[in-house]
């Protein structure tokens, strides 16, 4: 389990919050014991909070470049086919993982390949499960080419209270199947956008985890499985 980079800033402010507010209530009531105690596990809890939330644990990732992997942490909540309206314009299946606050934030690619598109979206912060946040909230997008030709669009979306998205690609990048693609605070969603034909391997309501999950089969692909 390791501490991730998004999170320095955030457990910085807390433990500066932390040393202040006890310091001063030492200052000022340092008589009033209950008080001070009770400050003692709000101060513990919101250390153990942040923490908790920017954990990076370390996983057996899923290799396989017919599959495609989970991008994040999380609960299916969509599995339909839709018309993508951004990138493609046309009728693909769309896989949606609701992360809560509790869940790992870290998001992770899910294929191989070429970066052939990326755009930063800023909107509005609905509740990340309103089927609107998909195409109003603030996002990116992202869109990979595999190197059977076909292509994967994926989309981090804030929610009501992940006001930061953080990502690491760009057009014309190679990037790593389950490797780190980005970052969203405090409870969001991520929609992944598959060719028709491709075979779901999840069903709605199934926890799943980034980077090690299997959501699809990518259809007529045929390649040798690797080991991570």
């Amino acid at each position: 389990m390791t501490f991730h980079k998004e999170g320095y800033t955030s457990l910085a402010i807390c433990v500066l919050f932390i040393a202040v507010t006890n310091a001063l209530i030492h200052y000022y009531l340092p008589d009033v014991t209950w008080f001070v105690w009770l400050w003692y596990a709000v101060s513990l809890f919101l250390f153990i909070t942040i923490v908790q939330f920017f954990r990076s644990p370390s996983r057996k990732l899923t290799i396989d470049e017919r599959q495609v992997v989970c991008p994040a942490d999380g609960k299916v909540v969509v599995i339909e086919e839709t018309e993508e309206g951004e990138y493609f314009r046309d009728k693909r299946v769309q896989l949606s993982v609701f992360m809560s606050p509790v869940n790992v934030h870290v998001n992770r690619n899910p294929i191989s390949g070429l970066v052939k598109y990326f755009k930063y979206h800023p909107g509005k912060y609905l509740v990340a499960w309103d089927p609107k946040s998909s195409t109003e909230n603030e996002r990116t997008t992202t869109v990979v080419a595999h190197k059977s030709g076909l292509e994967v669009l994926y989309r981090q979306i804030a929610g009501a209270l992940a006001r930061r998205i953080v990502w690491y690609v760009k057009e014309g990048d190679q990037v790593e199947q389950a490797q780190q693609f980005g970052f969203i605070k405090f409870g969001s969603r991520v929609d992944v956008f598959l060719p028709l034909g491709s075979q779901i391997n999840v069903n709605l309501n199934e926890v799943v985890k980034g980077g090690v999950t299997v959501l699809a089969t990518l259809p007529n692909v045929s390649v040798e499985k690797t080991e991570a």
